[in-house]
């Protein structure tokens, strides 16, 4: 696929009205995930992955901490680890259900580990993660855009702490997500939508 280069940056200051934009919404209108186990090379190379992380990085911040970072993990390293992980789940009374799992980390070609912080001050500490939530939506949606397939995973990896200790995790940190990157071999089928009815309410004093 050609893809054009990234837009340049706007410059600090400069005055970004809200503008109307048809592409965005329709592709927001047609976006879904690609599954995991779908992923195959080509990846993002190191120039195209750059690219997107600057995107990402747009995402809210209150206060402007960055309270999140990245891990990259390509092959050999991303298979290593996954062996690591094979071996822990192996000493596991659901060891057979865990490994299955990790299949959907060794299978893409490239992994974007978005780890969340929290930086003491006056932002609260559930900003802070939301803010790491929002750099996840914000990789998923701008590899989407640029025509790569996509995959937001959390698993029982990003939780269990004698795995998450594979993974140089300084304290407090926590992972916001993994999100999976490549070219899907069969196109995502559209998946059952939420009804807004129940979800939407109007307060009125």
């Amino acid at each position: 696929m050609d893809r054009p280069a990234f837009a340049a940056p706007p410059s600090f200051g400069e005055p970004l009205p809200p503008a109307s934009d048809r592409g965005v919404v329709g592709f927001l209108a047609r976006r879904r995930s690609s599954s995991a186990v779908t992923l195959r090379p080509p990846a993002p190379d190191e120039a195209e992955l750059a690219g997107l992380l600057a995107l990402s990085a747009r995402a809210p911040d209150h206060g402007k901490l960055a309270p999140w970072r990245f891990l990259v993990l390509r092959d050999p390293d991303k298979a290593e680890l996954v062996e690591r992980l094979r071996s822990l789940a192996g000493l596991r009374s659901d060891g057979a259900k865990l490994t299955a799992k990790l299949a959907k980390l060794a299978t893409p070609p490239l992994t974007v580990v978005v780890i969340s912080q929290f930086i003491e001050g006056d932002i609260p500490e559930w900003e802070q993660r939301l803010s790491a939530g929002a750099v996840c939506t914000l990789l998923t949606l701008a590899a989407g855009a640029r025509g790569w397939g996509a995959n937001w995973i959390t698993d029982w990896y990003a939780y269990d702490p004698e795995a998450t200790a594979l993974l140089p995790l300084h304290e407090g940190e926590r992972i916001a997500g993994f999100i999976h990157l490549g070219t899907p071999a069969e196109p995502p089928l559209e998946r059952a939508r939420p009804d807004l009815g129940p979800l939407v309410e109007h307060w009125r004093a």
